[in-house]
């Protein structure tokens, strides 16, 4: 029988709940990743509180749709979803209630008790769900129906990643005040301290708070700010000032100078907070900490970056998300170690490709002192297609999507802005990657949306520079890469005639892509740079990003995803070694050798106090070794088995390294992550056919805890690659278009990306004193390859040979005009490759100088192919 109150006793009961909330300390912040129940597919019933989901699996946050995830270019793209109860007290019901997502992939529309609380699209930045409208005393649904569908209004609309569905970071539970300080509510600068040369600043807070409550309430509003080691160093208090009903209230307030801040740099990354405490009637109601830093930086166009003050040389790497097993779904510890692995090599910068990444990756740039570009997720792909897939133009074609598109992208823009702005490593928000790869039709509106970027940019962090990522083509007057304040360049953008001293402050934001197993060589990689090494030495240019960090998923298959210097295992290629080796002068190790194994060692990052949480976890490594300890570069079959407690590997309670696999042992090495959603201690063993096994005991903590035989596990998945279409004939793709281009010399006002500008008047033509003239081109892409179709500005007599090669270094000759007689005048030449199974991903074409030919150019190549897994 449903009970109805009278209106006074409603009154007066809303009365004695807000009272009750005036009087506790209302800020409560849990993380809500345990016990979810999730099923792959569509199931709109599934709202209901009333829905049977026994037969569902088992699973914690974070979680994506494709794991077990080992690199496959397919992936699952469809709906998934999630189910959980919330038990809720009275007291809880006194309180304003939030669940807070950090990222769910793409759209999500949570339920709560059948009722459609949110609704949120955008895969990289996180959202709060207001849950008091909906919930009541007792047992509440939470429902999340997840898809990851492409959407041709949706940034991104392409990229070289993969793009798995799922709630694939953390959630939390938020119980509120009434009046509280907003999601992500606060903004902290340090106003006047570059002018002071950091010996003394102010530091400026903006608070945005929030009136729940249906009345104005009258609140003071006081800042502390505390060092490192939680002294207290100056505070605030404002006068009282009224919240109106329902509405958000900013309030911007200023402490004194604070003399002889500690700076915030690589070398020592000093942090700070900012306590925010909200009163209501002498009452704390909420208590609100802003880590930040006290620095300030500089991007000039002739003499490159200043961090307090001080030049510096960025030495960088791209980072893509995801690891091996669990995908996207990475614990905070799988992305603090992330940014350790790449500082520990000597780098200082990390470009976050191509999205904005999660809240834990950059605290951990803060505090391990990496500087941070933040990218959003504008992106675009070579040999993109109309629409229809991660491939597609960056931007719309069809005019219906792009009032879409556009909103999107800025949104995206404006939450990754909210979301990371008081963070002392980021230095650069990032309006794309690579947008150029659109259709030539489109490109205007690519320019207006970059610059409408840029403006909203500016409005919402005036305090940093708006940067276009990959802004290397194109090269005429249409170029983007002067729209923003900072040009990143990717590829052969460093070697363009047009982007030298570019006219605003640069740097290259991707060399190398050299695609390497483990263990690799022992060297840079500099890859497209390797012709011309003076490019480091140029005063203008603020620094470099190798590409890329790690290995990672990717539609564009295998040979682009394997570019890392660390594996997606995460264990470390000899190239890393070489970087470390040259930046931080730690000589490389003795690397494992021949000789006959007898024995397993199984290692752990850490083995006890880890988290069952959701957001911790630890890498055990698995290496083979002789009866004498030496590390081999055998590669034997090995099992990992959790015999006992809670230890969940990405496959379930087995995993297997398989030679010829996804998963297998690489010069004797192996590694995983392992996580649990319940304390206890666990036993995982390493065994091989003939080998001495090890074990190893690992120990979770904050969880409930795990009771052997009763607990239940977590469903477990034996890893099977997936593939989306198993009947379905790869498409054939042209590329070529605004692709990286390189010659050996150019003839001034020429360049080599002339030849791949989609525009048939423009060429490349090489230095009139270049005896042995080339030029060629790098696909990006290992690729089956069809055809090569070259394209000349005039018709005349021209002598070539034309290659191919997977690696730039063994070349293919599958045309040879070079020594060819009595050929007429052509204007065009096209290769027409029949070996089914000819790879390849550059493309160079020799000329050879004769009298009677034509002065050697290009004026448009392009390459169709079908890339390769």
């Amino acid at each position: 029988m449903k009970t109805t109150l009278h209106p006074l006793a409603r009154l007066f009961a809303g009365a004695l709940l807000f009272a009750l909330a005036l009087v506790a300390q209302a800020r409560d912040v849990s993380l809500f990743n345990n016990n979810w129940r999730y099923q792959r597919g569509d199931y709109p019933e599934a709202s209901s509180p009333t829905y049977d989901d026994s037969h569902w699996e088992r699973v914690g946050l974070p979680h994506s749709f494709s794991i077990p995830y080992f690199m496959a270019r397919d992936f699952y793209v469809g709906y998934g979803w999630y189910r959980k109860e919330l038990c809720l007290t009275a007291d809880d019901l006194s309180q304003w209630l939030c669940l807070d997502f950090d990222g769910v992939f793409q759209q999500a529309e949570v339920y709560v008790n059948g009722q459609l609380a949110a609704h949120h699209t955008g895969g990289y930045t996180g959202f709060r769900v207001a849950l008091s409208p909906y919930v009541h005393e007792g047992t509440n649904l939470i429902a999340v129906r997840v898809n990851n569908l492409w959407r041709a209004n949706v940034a991104p609309r392409a990229g070289e990643h993969t793009f798995s569905g799922g709630i694939y970071r953390n959630v939390r539970l938020v119980k509120l005040a009434p009046l509280h300080v907003s999601w992500y509510g606060t903004r902290v600068t340090t106003p006047g301290l570059q002018d002071s040369h950091g010996t003394a600043s102010p530091v400026c807070i903006e608070t945005e708070l929030y009136n729940a409550d249906s009345h104005d309430l009258r609140f003071t509003l006081e800042h502390y700010v505390a060092d490192s080691q939680g002294r207290r160093v100056s505070n605030v208090v404002s006068r009282r000032a009224t919240a109106p009903a329902g509405q958000s209230t900013t309030l911007v307030m200023q402490t004194h100078d604070i003399k002889r801040p500690m700076l915030w740099s690589p070398e020592h990354p000093s942090m700070y907070h900012v306590v925010t405490v909200v009163r209501c009637d002498g009452h704390e109601v909420d208590r609100y900490e802003t880590p930040f830093g006290f620095r300030w930086l500089e991007w000039t166009a002739d003499r490159g970056f200043f961090l307090n003050g001080c030049h510096r040389y960025l030495r960088g790497a791209n980072v893509h998300q995801d690891q091996a097993g669990w995908g996207d779904a990475a614990t905070d510890s799988a992305a603090a170690r992330d940014v350790k692995q790449i500082h520990e090599a000597g780098f200082d910068f990390i470009r976050g490709s191509h999205y904005p990444h999660s809240p834990a990756f950059v605290e951990a740039c803060d505090h391990e002192g990496m500087l941070f570009w933040s990218e959003a997720p504008f992106w675009g792909i070579g040999g993109f297609k109309p629409d229809g897939f991660w491939d597609s133009s960056a931007y719309p074609v069809y005019e219906a999507d792009r009032d879409g598109f556009e909103t999107s992208a800025i949104e995206q823009l404006r939450d990754m802005i909210r979301i990371h702005r008081n963070h002392p490593s980021v230095i650069a928000w990032s309006m794309s990657n690579e947008p150029f790869f659109s259709s030539p039709e489109v490109m205007d509106r690519v320019r207006n949306l970059l610059r409408r970027m840029v403006d909203s940019c500016h409005h919402y962090d005036a305090t940093r520079v708006a940067a276009i990522g990959g802004a290397q083509r194109p090269l005429d007057e249409g170029r983007i890469d002067r729209i923003g304040d900072v040009a990143g360049y990717n590829g052969d953008g460093a070697t363009q005639p047009a982007f030298q001293q570019p006219g605003v402050a640069s740097l290259v934001s991707e060399y190398g892509s050299t695609t390497a197993e483990r263990p690799g060589e022992f060297g840079p990689g500099w890859g497209d740079l390797q012709r011309d090494d003076t490019w480091r030495g140029y005063p203008w240019r603020s620094g470099q990003a190798i590409w890329c960090g790690f290995d990672h998923g990717s539609i564009a298959g295998s040979a682009l995803g394997k570019m890392g210097i660390i594996d997606y295992f995460r264990i470390p290629k000899r190239s890393w070694y070489w970087y470390r080796q040259t930046y931080r002068g730690i000589a490389a190790p003795q690397w494992p050798v021949a000789g006959t194994p007898a024995r397993l060692q199984l290692t752990a990052t850490k083995t006890g106090n880890i988290r069952a949480d959701g957001t911790d976890d630890a890498r055990l490594d698995i290496t083979v070794h002789d009866s004498q300890g030496r590390l081999l570069n055998a590669t034997p079959q090995v099992t990992l088995t959790v015999l006992s407690g809670p230890a969940q590997l990405p496959t379930g309670r087995e995993l297997t390294f398989a030679p010829d696999s996804d998963i297998r042992i690489l010069d004797g090495q192996a590694a995983i992550a392992v996580r649990a959603y319940y304390a206890g201690e666990s036993l995982i063993e390493a065994t091989a056919p003939g080998l001495e096994p090890a074990r190893l005991r690992l120990t979770f903590t904050d969880g409930p805890a795990w009771v052997e035989g009763h607990t239940p596990t977590m469903t477990g998945h034996p890893y099977v690659r997936y593939v989306a279409q198993e009947d379905a004939t790869p498409d054939e793709q042209t590329f070529g278009y605004n692709n990286p281009a390189f010659a050996s010399s150019i003839l001034t006002g020429s360049a080599a990306g002339l030849a791949t500008d989609g525009n048939a008047a423009t060429s490349w033509q090489p230095a009139t004193d270049d005896a042995s003239p080339y030029w060629m081109l790098d696909a990006e892409k290992e690729l089956l390859l069809r055809e090569v179709n070259l394209r000349f500005p005039t018709k005349g007599i021209y002598h070539f040979t034309v290659e191919v090669s997977a690696d730039r270094t063994h070349w293919l000759t599958v045309a040879d005009q070079a020594s060819a007689s009595g050929e007429q005048p052509r204007e065009a030449y096209t290769v027409r490759l029949l070996d089914p199974q000819l790879k390849g991903r550059y493309v160079r074409i020799s000329f050879v100088r004769t009298p009677e030919s034509t002065p050697v150019a290009l004026a448009e190549v392009s390459v169709k192919g079908i890339v390769c897994e």
